[in-house]
């Protein structure tokens, strides 16, 4: 039981890091690069774990880990913010590597204005949820700064391969949620999101790491850009 948390890190992530070695994806050259975007991305993310785990937002059930924490995080959710990054970015780039999937980008626009009615609403619907109202704030600024500022081509595609990646997700959200175990490891006060899960997991979790996707993609991107 105690071992639940850090395995489920390391099945996530051990067959991409091998493939990584592959001499056809080489993967495993740009581990430095990877290391440096997912740490942008990560400290702004962490630091909101932090802020909601303190407030009540969510806590952990520290029975399914190995009982370090760091500032009121266990050492696993630590991780978490390197492994799921780390096998998302690593599916990207393969995929992008070796399929043309430049077609989607069509829907670039369709995408972006769907995402900012939808999340609009709902942030005006029901603002007093925190994790609700802080979740709909990141994912309009990075749709916007995405969009509008820095002009990426690739939303479209990113939002695609993000799709091919849901059953990953539901694997790992949905073990940390409940699902295949007797008790949640991370659990949710529900006061602070709308209550809409997907089987055990919050709504909130997809928005939530479909912004961090775009953000670990993008900072990836501009930090290998000078890649072959």
């Amino acid at each position: 039981m105690p071992y639940t948390y850090i395995l489920i890190n390391f099945f996530t992530v051990i067959i991409c890091f091998l493939a990584s070695f592959d001499r056809r994806i080489q993967f495993n050259t740009l581990f430095g690069k990877f290391l440096l975007s997912s740490t942008i991305v990560a400290i702004p993310f962490i630091a909101w774990d932090i802020w909601f785990t303190a407030k009540g937002v969510w806590w952990f059930d520290l029975n399914y880990t190995l009982g370090f924490k760091i500032a009121g995080l266990p050492v696993e959710e630590w991780l978490f913010f390197y492994c799921i990054p780390f096998a998302c970015v690593f599916t990207y780039y393969c995929l992008e590597k070796y399929f043309t999937l430049d077609w989607i980008s069509v829907l670039n626009n369709l995408i972006v204005f769907t995402s900012v009615v939808v999340l609009g609403v709902v942030g005006l619907l029901y603002y007093e949820r925190i994790y609700t109202l802080l979740t709909v704030i990141v994912m309009l600024i990075t749709l916007f700064y995405l969009h509008f500022i820095a002009q990426k081509d690739w939303l479209g595609k990113a939002s695609f391969v993000y799709l091919l990646l849901m059953p990953g997700f539901f694997a790992v959200n949905g073990i940390l949620t409940g699902s295949l175990i007797s008790s949640p490891v991370v659990n949710y006060n529900p006061d602070d999101f709308l209550g809409i899960r997907m089987g055990t997991i919050p709504v909130e979790d997809a928005v939530y790491g479909y912004s961090q996707f775009l953000l670990n993609i993008y900072f990836f991107k501009k930090i290998t850009k000078n890649e072959k």
